[in-house]
């Protein structure tokens, strides 16, 4: 969904960004490595219980729909896929077979990631509960049907990202100022990296 749509796009994308930040560091199963050194994940659970009041229920999952959800789940999976073609090929030793491989693998991951919206949905479902009241979603449905609750559910994603976007260069400039603060205010420091790096490397040993 749009708005809200955090806690949508943190489901959908966190074990994602998870799994690639982890990839190097993650150890692999015994007898269960692949020739790519991938070991075979946990089966997914089956459908997710909903243990809450079934008109409460019934009221997230019309808010759900009002600000589609369902598409946007759809879309972000689908710029997954693209996104995931080059980390891949980055990511895959150099052959004949990596693009038959990498063709193979995302016909059959878009398939697999459609297939998991419900479940998505019904794990949205319990966290609207947890945070929301059934008056808070009844409101927002009013919400989001007027003029101005469907411009803002149009432009808040773009409105996040432009925000993501400045925060970022803001945080790279003020970095590097920083850091250049404190090596003139070290000088020290400075010409022991200097040093280090203009030291012979060390014999191997025998």
């Amino acid at each position: 969904m749009r708005a809200p749509a955090g806690v949508l796009l943190f489901l959908l994308l966190a074990p994602v960004a998870g799994a690639q930040s982890g990839a190097k560091d993650a150890p692999q199963a015994p007898g269960k490595q692949t020739q790519y050194g991938i070991a075979p994940a946990t089966p997914a659970s089956g459908p997710v219980a909903i243990p809450i009041d079934a008109v409460k229920e019934a009221d997230i999952r019309r808010l759900m729909d009002v600000v589609g959800t369902r598409k946007l789940m759809a879309e972000t999976m689908d710029n997954m896929e693209k996104n995931l073609r080059p980390t891949l090929t980055a990511s895959l030793p150099p052959g004949d077979d990596r693009a038959k491989l990498i063709d193979l693998f995302l016909e059959k991951f878009a398939t697999r990631s459609h297939d998991l919206i419900p479940k998505l949905i019904d794990m949205a479902v319990l966290t609207y509960d947890k945070y929301l009241t059934d008056d808070d979603v009844k409101g927002l449905i009013a919400f989001y049907q007027t003029p101005i609750g469907q411009k803002m559910n149009s432009v808040l994603p773009k409105i996040v990202i432009e925000m993501q976007t400045q925060g970022q260069k803001l945080g790279e400039q003020e970095g590097r100022n920083t850091m250049l603060e404190v090596l003139a205010e070290h000088p020290e420091i400075v010409k022991a990296i200097k040093d280090q790096r203009s030291a012979p490397a060390p014999a191997p040993a025998k």
